[in-house]
């Protein structure tokens, strides 16, 4: 049955949203063949604007007066602002474009509360994932003009803009009398329902709720649901009464208000991410306030696709019915293959697809592939490992057609660096081993299938010391110690200078595997057939096909440090071969038979012409 919610944002799309806020609307972007595009079909660049380049310093203090602990900013902190903006990544889209990107994925740029935390831990929201105003661009970051030049000069060179969005909380804002250090531990439905005053025991409060599970979610229901001390007293404090954007937000009746996520159970879903203001997204009110909220993104700048944050902390009835609301929102605005793709993080295949089955469009950041190739090629585990996680494709909404719009990565800012695991796993390695452990785990990424994202700094050899604040190196001159200290792969410059440099090799790595791939539609549109893979460090090989001709690239890796020679199953009419990376045969072996030679840590790409 369609849920509630699902039922609210088809009748928001035919009738529009409520309480619309007066936007003005932009003219729609020059119309190009980048529109056309699919998403596996994109190489995306994924950075936090802070840590890119700072091409206003104007603006490095959002705007704020006082010292860091009011404007966010310390460029030699890796806990606060550094200085990066919108207009030094527009004066840096040729850098982008040259490594072969065709989309850029941009961490939260709305305006967020410049400093959280308790005294003395307190840190920025240089980051972007702690929103205020879900209306306009931090300060610290530019202005909404800015953020039109960066899209609009990003069309012109045909890329596409990824937004990355939230909607399971927003800042911490929110206080609960009952816990003066702001430190209030989860309490669940069953033990303080939503219909008592402080637990079951408690006073009878919003007389007629009827519950928030998906046959509820209404508004009829919802609009009795006007008492929010239900588990905690949750006030907000003197001053930030309007401090968050749209007004409605300001109202501690649209949160769960239940304490801290312990990150199990139900808590996951209805806790305070580490504080932060958890909303009930089961309020259909709440539905109809985002929907309004990002369709106003879409129609004002025309961007390609939104990240979501946070996916699995929002019950799935509202990912139902915003991601379709997304994607036709987007339909609307002539934006035919709007890509939405969200953070479940959880390396379990069937975890990722179930949310995928939940809320199509929705694409799953695939953590699995980001799991496994760590396996394989920083710790040494066998190729069979990759064999395994490819046959659970099958499992996502649209099968395996479906797993080739999934996202690939190797790392994030969450969790730190593909250089540091490898580094970790293989602490007496050489350099040179390091490096072409890095550039093996790339050419997986680009090669098999999915959407590869690249992490901004990793083509630099950036290579971190952990995950969060530890893996989010400015690619503009550093001022922090920690990082300046770090060394990095490929170079032997520190982190103390800038870098841009398209010399560098990993950066010239990927920008070959980007025009291999942009050159051959079976390695982004083909389907994946898995030819060999070892049960020890090895061989590990696929065959791709153009979705049009049928042709066949067979793409081969060799995770072992040792050279390896022997021979693939191909197809029975693939006997004349080119090389398309490394060295390939001309010619088949004998029929469906391939021979390949690989040195250990090294990849091959071989595309046949047919029968000669």
């Amino acid at each position: 049955m369609k849920s509630s919610l699902a039922m609210l944002a088809a009748l928001l799309l035919g009738a529009g949203s409520l309480a619309p806020m007066a936007w003005a609307s932009e003219p729609a972007g020059p119309a190009a063949s980048f529109r056309d595009r699919l998403p596996e079909d994109e190489v995306v660049y994924f950075l936090l604007p802070d840590r890119f380049a700072n091409g206003d310093p104007a603006n490095d203090r959002g705007g704020l007066g006082g010292d860091r602990l009011s404007t966010g900013f310390d460029p030699t902190s890796k806990a606060f602002y550094n200085g990066g903006d919108l207009k030094g990544l527009t004066q840096h889209l040729d850098y982008i474009q040259g490594l072969g990107v065709t989309a850029v994925w941009v961490a939260p740029v709305f305006t967020n509360k410049a400093v959280s935390g308790p005294p003395g831990h307190e840190s920025a929201g240089y980051h972007g994932y702690w929103i205020t105003d879900f209306t306009d661009i931090d300060p610290h970051f530019g202005t909404r003009a800015d953020f039109k030049a960066l899209v609009d000069a990003a069309h012109a060179r045909g890329m596409k803009v990824y937004m990355d969005i939230v909607a399971n909380h927003t800042a911490d804002v929110i206080r609960y009398r009952e816990c003066p250090k702001n430190d209030c531990t989860y309490r669940s439905k069953a033990d303080y329902p939503y219909v008592r005053r402080g637990g079951v025991n408690g006073p009878a409060i919003n007389d007629g709720f009827q519950g928030d599970d998906a046959d509820h979610q209404t508004m009829e229901n919802f609009s009795k649901l006007k008492d929010p001390d239900w588990a905690y007293t949750p006030y907000v404090p003197a001053g930030e009464a309007r401090a968050k954007k749209p007004d409605w937000l300001n109202d501690p009746i649209y949160y769960h208000n239940r304490g801290n996520s312990i990150f199990k159970g139900e808590s996951s879903i209805y806790g305070d991410f580490a504080g932060l203001d958890d909303v009930q997204t089961e309020d259909p009110r709440v539905l109809a306030g985002f929907i309004d909220i990002y369709g106003r993104w879409i129609d004002d700048f025309g961007v390609d696709g939104f990240r979501i944050d946070t996916v699995r902390h929002v019950g799935r009835e509202f990912w139902t019915a915003f991601v379709p609301a997304m994607a036709a929102r987007a339909k609307a605005r002539g934006i035919p293959n709007f890509h939405v793709f969200g953070e479940i993080y959880d390396p379990d295949p069937a975890v990722l697809a179930s949310f995928s089955r939940a809320a199509p469009p929705l694409a799953p950041l695939d953590f699995a592939f980001q799991g496994a190739v760590t396996d394989v090629v920083a710790k040494g585990e066998a190729p069979s490992r990759l064999a395994r996680l490819f046959a659970a494709d099958a499992d996502y909404a649209g099968g395996p057609d479906s797993a080739r719009k999934l996202p690939t990565f190797l790392g994030n800012h969450d969790m730190g660096r593909f250089a540091w695991f490898v580094k970790q796993a293989n602490p007496t390695a050489s350099d040179d081993e390091v490096l072409r452990r890095v550039v093996l785990g790339h050419a997986m990424m680009f090669f098999l299938r999915g959407q590869p994202v690249i992490y901004a700094g990793d083509e630099q050899g950036f290579v971190g010391t952990g995950g969060d604040q530890d893996s989010r190196q400015p690619l503009f001159a550093s001022q922090v110690t920690e990082y300046i200290r770090t060394p990095l792969i490929g170079t032997k410059a520190s982190a103390a200078q800038d870098h841009f440099d398209p010399g560098h090799p990993i950066y010239r790595a990927l920008a070959e595997m980007a025009a291999v791939r942009a050159a051959d539609p079976a390695l982004r549109r083909g389907d994946q057939v898995v030819r060999a893979a070892d049960e020890a460090p090895g061989l590990f090989a696929v065959s791709r096909h153009d979705p049009v001709s049928g042709a066949e690239t067979l793409v081969v890796f060799n995770t072992s440090t040792a050279p390896i020679t022997a021979r693939i199953s191909v197809d029975d009419r693939s006997r004349s071969w080119r090389a398309l990376h490394g060295t390939c045969a001309s010619a088949a072996a004998a029929p469906t038979s391939y021979p390949v030679s690989l040195a250990g840590l090294d990849y091959i790409i071989c595309t046949s012409s047919g029968v000669q």
